[in-house]
């Protein structure tokens, strides 16, 4: 299993979110808005920001969660590419990760059958 932490921007989620319910065999997606910063954020030379700033967190947007099997992690990677992509800085990263185990709570489930 995988982890897929996707960062994207606002108005793409609707569009990434339809096409991956559309993945064979993925059996859910986790949304989460966030705010943060990248490479390109708006700081004068020398000036300094607080944690309590906004204009240090000058990138809203969203934060795509999915645990999948390895099976179709690329076709999840490709699909989130092909649909958040604007060609413009600041289109998002894609961050994937080795999920060990998971467990479905109201069954108790392990491994694959819980995701």
């Amino acid at each position: 299993m995988k982890e897929i932490k996707a960062y994207l921007k606002k108005h793409k989620m609707d569009e990434v979110v339809l096409a991956l319910s559309k993945i064979p065999g993925l059996t859910g997606v986790s949304v989460v808005s966030v705010k943060g910063f990248g490479r390109g954020r708006s700081q004068t030379a020398g000036e300094e920001l607080s944690v309590y700033d906004d204009r240090l967190f000058d990138v809203p947007g969203v934060k795509l969660e999915v645990i999948c099997r390895d099976e179709i992690v690329e076709q999840v990677i490709e699909t989130i590419v092909r649909h958040a992509h604007t060609g413009l800085r600041g289109d998002g990263k894609i961050y994937v990760a080795p999920i060990e185990t998971a467990v479905r709570i109201s069954t108790g489930e392990r491994g694959l059958e819980a995701v």
